[in-house]
């Protein structure tokens, strides 16, 4: 499972909403008093948060490095991203205010903020709603952000509630279970990932209540699993999926093995061979370690004396062949964890059962999980009539980011695409009127009518 690309420590001035709020008159008071209480102030400088100057807007998040010191990154809503004061950094902190290369100095622009706590299957989850400042009768949405399959904190890891929020967005963010301030066991179940999904839907229609019109699920890389799975008892009324896959996760492993061979020049002939390969891993996988030793242990003596054998690494096939059956028995393969994975989860049923519009951003040059089996399983759900816009970004890699190809053949990544966060901002908001988006290659629900 890939994780998603995050930013650590990602904070902004919070408080507790008024229990009064489900009034008009108290809404519009206590609008009222946040305008006055949440000028910028003096001390947040620059410091995380969102900052405009009238003509760009940026999120601001602390990062740890591998040294544990904190570093101040920036994302741009345009996908502009890199480290405040860095030595080519376009965001520079002077006397105490953003500037875009020595030009007008950004704005702190303040949210609402409400730490929460809710149960799900029996555990305490902590949950975040961040509601951007909008007078009370102009229409929002609410989404509920969901994590990718990473094992660190989501609240103050991503910058994705930011961004959204900058857009004009109410965002539910929530720590996955065992991360975090949350309870329970890290894991990778879909099914209990999207039952957790549902509970944090509820927590986060209960206090946004009366102040957003529309409300659905964002989910990126292993959310685009988890997202469909929790939709219909969520009553989302839209998904969006960024740069996930219509797989089953035996099958990325196989993809990315078949893609790394195509790359090294390997022909059809040895890609059939290597689906002997990745059959024998996946069925040890998928079996939880349990079986699948002999037609492992078979293959590998077939194919042992191959070049392309040796150079196998994929999502998880390249540990399994390096580990012995010993390890194997027990449960190991090297830096391999499975996390309750559902190895053989079918996606496609699951969205054929979907009638609310789904927004699929894929990225063209994912290496870890190459897109070409997704889009041919979603332009077949298109044209079964199941409601589905698609986005192609060519030049990108996984979380939407373009990158350089450098000469020994690996990429040097250098900032989000630009459009993907307005397109799914649109979306979310439903919102036509902003196209183009970028180099977006978009497919609408429509195109076969």
């Amino acid at each position: 499972m890939r994780a998603l690309p995050s930013l650590h420590s990602c904070r902004t001035t919070r408080r507790s909403l008024s229990p009064f709020e489900h009034g008009r008159f108290l809404i519009l008071f206590v609008f009222f008093l946040a305008a006055c209480v949440y000028q910028p102030q003096a001390g947040i400088g620059c410091g995380p948060g969102i900052y405009t100057n009238g003509e760009e807007t940026v999120a601001v998040c602390d990062r740890r490095n591998s040294s544990g010191l904190s570093d101040r990154r920036f994302v741009f809503v345009d996908g502009r991203r890199g480290v405040v004061d860095a030595p080519d950094a376009l965001l520079h902190c002077t006397s105490q205010k953003l500037r875009l290369r020595e030009g007008t100095p950004f704005t702190y622009v303040p949210t609402f903020q409400t730490d929460t706590r809710f149960k799900s299957d029996g555990l305490t989850l902590a949950g975040r709603l961040i509601e951007p400042i909008k007078p009370p009768d102009e229409p929002h949405s609410l989404v509920v952000f969901m994590h990718g399959s990473e094992s660190t904190p989501t609240i103050d890891n991503s910058y994705y509630p930011l961004l959204l929020a900058a857009q004009g967005i109410s965002v539910f963010v929530y720590d996955k279970r065992g991360t975090g301030r949350s309870e329970g066991k890290y894991t990778q179940n879909f099914e209990d990932l999207a039952n957790d999904t549902v509970a944090a839907s509820v927590e986060a229609k209960r206090l946004a209540k009366g102040r957003f019109q529309r409300f659905g699920l964002f989910g990126g890389s292993q959310g685009g699993w988890v997202a469909p799975l929790a939709a219909r008892q969520a009553r989302a009324e839209f998904l969006t999926i960024g740069f996930g896959l219509v797989l089953a996760p035996r099958e990325e492993d196989a993809e990315q093995v078949y893609d790394e061979l195509r790359r090294a020049g390997y022909d059809r002939s040895t890609l059939l061979k290597a689906r002997n390969i990745t059959r024998a891993t996946g069925d040890i996988v998928s079996s939880r370690f349990t079986r699948g030793f002999e037609a492992l242990a078979e293959v590998k003596e077939r194919y042992k004396d191959e070049t392309w054998f040796h150079s196998i690494e994929g999502e998880f096939t390249g540990d399994v062949l390096r580990a012995s059956e010993v390890e194997l028995r027990q449960g190991k393969a090297g830096q391999f964890e499975d996390a309750d994975v559902l190895w053989n989860y079918d996606p496609m049923p699951v969205l054929r059962e979907q009638t609310i519009p789904q927004l699929w951003v894929i990225a063209a040059e994912y290496t870890a999980a190459p897109g070409l089996l997704t889009r041919e399983r979603l332009k077949t759900l298109q044209v079964e009539g199941v409601p589905i816009t698609t986005a192609l970004f060519p030049a990108t890699d996984h979380g939407m980011v373009e990158f350089e190809q450098l000469p020994d053949g690996s990429r040097n990544y250098t900032r989000f695409t630009e459009g993907y966060f307005h397109l799914i901002g649109d979306f979310i908001k439903a919102d036509e009127s902003s196209p183009p988006y970028g180099r977006a290659e978009l497919q609408p629900a429509t195109w076969i009518r």
